[in-house]
């Protein structure tokens, strides 16, 4: 793996509620190199968009560090992240929501471009804009259209280029395709790859599909209820799923064939809640594998592989 270009030790983020403390995300360390691409995956509600907004500080954590090359960014003040903005950007997950319906397709790129104030000259900010727009595949022809009159892949076109808008170099994607046609998911991500080809750009890429995230990734990390609870390289993660909780996705993935239907395995039992829980493994309550010590001992990441540590009592 290359030297991490973003890394993360013991991050939290905790969010009081009537009852006690949710945990959103819960000790999870995580590590992405340089122009590599990390997935994300896990059930709605398992800490995943709160992660990538922790990592941009959108939102700010509880505890732990986050390293952007090797500094801890949780110490810089405004004007500092102000720069490192630059470097950080996100494209979200509704391609329609996250775009201001009262700006043109050029206003909306030019706004990050305009608010750094990184191009000041009017005719140097539409060749700026023409490009991007060039860059993500958008005719010249819509520079003075509306979102709502364009469709979902063109939008998302659009969140793309102004994510690229300041040269960045690490952009989290919260589950950018997942609001779109199949046919067009396709598009997108293809795009999305050959734009870090050109560019050098490392990705966090958020879903919750694992036929996706298997496309785009070289590591995988799966998350439930706050936690990281199995990382691997993407193949290794297919070929050698560890954690009850991974099988359970792979499982639960639908094979596109009349002859060879199989029955879906859903995964049984409740969730446990997020507020104040216990101590001992989160997926204990579902898992068809549990054992006494699931609920007596915390679980913590084991190195069972090259790269490969799953964080599960079985494996003590």
């Amino acid at each position: 793996m290359s030297v991490p270009l973003i890394r993360t030790k013991n991050l939290k983020k905790y969010f009081p509620v009537g009852g006690g403390l949710l945990h959103a995300v819960d000790d999870v360390d995580i590590s992405i190199g340089k122009g590599e691409t990390l997935g994300m995956v896990g059930e709605s509600g398992c800490g995943k968009s709160t992660l990538g907004r922790l990592l941009l500080r959108l939102v700010e954590p509880t505890g732990g560090e986050i390293l952007f090359k090797g500094e801890n960014i949780l110490g810089y003040g405004p004007g500092k992240m102000k720069e490192l903005r630059k470097e950080m950007q996100i494209i979200f997950q509704d391609p329609f929501a996250s775009l201001n319906p009262r700006m043109t397709v050029s206003e909306i790129i030019a706004e990050p471009i305009k608010v750094t104030g990184t191009i000041t000259n009017q005719e140097e900010l539409l060749e700026r804009v023409f490009d991007l727009m060039e860059i993500v595949g958008l005719a010249e022809r819509f520079v003075n259209t509306y979102p709502h009159e364009l469709d979902g892949g063109r939008r998302q076109r659009i969140g793309v280029a102004r994510a690229l808008a300041l040269n960045p170099e690490f952009i989290v994607c919260d589950e950018p395709v997942s609001a779109l046609d199949v046919s067009i998911q396709a598009q997108i991500l293809n795009l999305m790859m050959d734009l870090q080809d050109e560019m050098g750009l490392t990705y966090l890429f958020i879903t919750h599909d694992m036929s996706v995230v298997k496309h785009i990734s070289d590591n995988i990390a799966v998350m439930y209820l706050g936690q990281c609870v199995e990382r691997a390289p993407a193949d290794e993660l297919f070929e050698h799923p560890s954690h009850p909780y991974t099988k359970a996705l792979l499982d639960a993935i639908p094979v596109p064939s009349l002859k060879n239907r199989k029955k879906l395995d859903v995964i049984q039992g409740e969730v446990t809640s997020p507020i104040d829980p216990k101590p001992w493994c989160r997926f204990a309550p579902r898992c068809p594998m549990a054992a006494p010590e699931c609920l007596l001992l915390p679980p913590e990441l084991m190195e069972i592989g090259a790269d490969h540590f799953v964080s599960c009592v079985l494996f003590r």
